[in-house]
């Protein structure tokens, strides 16, 4: 049997498992140890538990489960319903202020847990009672706080990020770098958005819609200022984390257990939570998802070596070479095929499985790997709002049951326009991406 048909075989297999909803980490190891048997020499099949602890015997690996707590711990608090407070006391000048609000504490809060669906339920639960209260469309509610909620994997701390780093071996200091101008800009391309939604929505009642009006509120400075003695301290943990990771203070790894130390010490002495029935939930938790994680890191290590020996992703990178594609069209059929997939797959099993396939050519067309690694976590953002399995679209509908399918998809429609066009913009403009990069040796 030919490479081609080999590889056609062993990817369509993949895609055919994970599609039919079994564990991801099932999926792939399961294909791999099938192909192991059927196409390669026994004493390889023998070797499955050596090859595995040499990939996961990796320091790197424990930014993983330490950011994971460091997200847990600050998740089980009610650091989300402070900062949502916050934000919304300090904002409400602006238009639309409660929406934009929802935006800013989504940012923040992703930056905290770093997990797309930990902030949807966590500012959800808050935001989208309140918005829906005050006149906001349920369209304009679900919509902001789905999108709101993707920016967890792109401002960091980010574990696709770090994922994608491990997988084509750079830097996961300089990907952080390069996800904070993106991720704070698209934060402020949304928040514009909700603002004009929102006048729209204010000038549409005002002409006799069906909606009740926005009401607006008014906060005085001590009511502002009461808000930061909770907030301001987890906010300085994440500029510790991040000035310590740009500034080369220490390994990820070690930076990570200095966050996750200083998260833990912050719920205790802000929230109380010290007691073991807390803690256990906690640390619970966190081993649950990172076991999770780094069985499904560890079966794509095996997943790919097998794509390698049999040097499927060797002629595959080669055919996609030969094509004769100039740089742009082939970064758009990238671009195309990683949307397509994030439509069915989660962020970290489409990174596992076509990074080792499409990075070869993204190098020889003269793209930057840091800048790819933006752009494809933007699609990947775009992915958990797109149906049939955009994860965060299944949060809103937990979260608000009474709210239609076709409005959620209404809502969230403008967003995915926005990335689409972000993802654009920075192909035509890379040093959104790469200059502040580039200022850190």
């Amino acid at each position: 049997m030919a490479v081609l048909e080999i590889g056609l075989l062993y990817l369509g297999a993949a895609l055919l498992l994970l599609f039919s909803g079994m564990p991801i980490a099932f999926a792939l190891g399961g294909v791999a140890l099938i192909f192991m048997f059927l196409f390669m020499p026994p004493t390889n099949l023998e070797g499955v538990t050596e090859t595995l602890y040499s990939e996961l015997n990796n320091f790197t690996l424990l930014t993983i489960p330490l950011f994971i707590l460091m997200g847990a711990a600050i998740g089980k608090t009610r650091a989300a319903a402070d900062l949502y407070e916050a934000a919304h006391r300090w904002l409400y000048k602006l238009p639309g202020s409660l929406g934009v609000a929802n935006v800013f504490g989504c940012s923040v809060f992703a930056a905290m847990c770093g997990s797309s669906p930990a902030t949807c339920a966590a500012i959800g639960s808050m935001g989208i009672p309140e918005m829906r209260k005050r006149g906001y469309s349920a369209e304009l509610a679900t919509g902001l706080i789905a999108a709101g909620g993707t920016l967890g994997i792109l401002i960091p701390p980010s574990l696709t990020l770090i994922i994608y780093g491990l997988i084509t071996e750079q830097s996961i200091g300089k990907l952080f770098i390069a996800g904070l101008i993106p991720g704070a800009l698209l934060a402020l391309i949304f928040a514009l958005w909700v603002m004009f939604a929102a006048w729209r929505e204010r000038e549409e009642t005002l002409a006799g819609g069906p909606r009740a009006l926005l009401r607006a509120e008014a906060f005085t400075w001590k009511q502002r200022l009461e808000t930061l003695p909770r907030v301001a301290p987890f906010v300085l943990l994440i500029g510790v984390v991040m000035v310590a990771l740009y500034d080369g203070w220490g390994t990820p790894s070690e930076v990570a257990g200095v966050g996750a130390a200083g998260a833990l010490v912050l719920v205790v002495t802000l929230y109380g939570v010290w007691r073991w029935r807390d803690l256990r939930e906690i640390l619970l938790g966190t081993a649950r998802e990172s076991c999770m994680i780094m069985m499904i890191i560890a079966m794509a290590f095996l997943f790919t070596y097998v794509m390698s020996y049999l040097h499927i992703t060797q002629s595959m990178a080669q055919w996609l070479v030969g094509l004769g594609l100039s740089k742009w069209a082939y970064l758009l059929w990238v671009n195309v095929l990683l949307l397509v997939l994030g439509c069915f797959l989660p962020p970290v099993a489409i990174i596992l499985m076509v990074t080792p396939v499409i990075m070869p050519g993204i190098v020889a067309a003269g793209f930057d790997p840091i800048w790819f690694g933006i752009v494809l976590t933007i699609n990947m953002e775009m992915g958990l709002i797109t149906p049939p399995v955009g994860l965060n679209l299944f949060v809103i509908n937990g979260i608000a049951p009474d709210i239609s399918f076709s409005q959620l998809m209404r809502g969230v429609i403008p967003f995915i326009v926005i990335m689409g066009l972000y993802i654009v913009a920075l192909a035509v403009f890379p040093e959104i991406a790469l200059w502040l990069p580039s200022r850190v040796k």
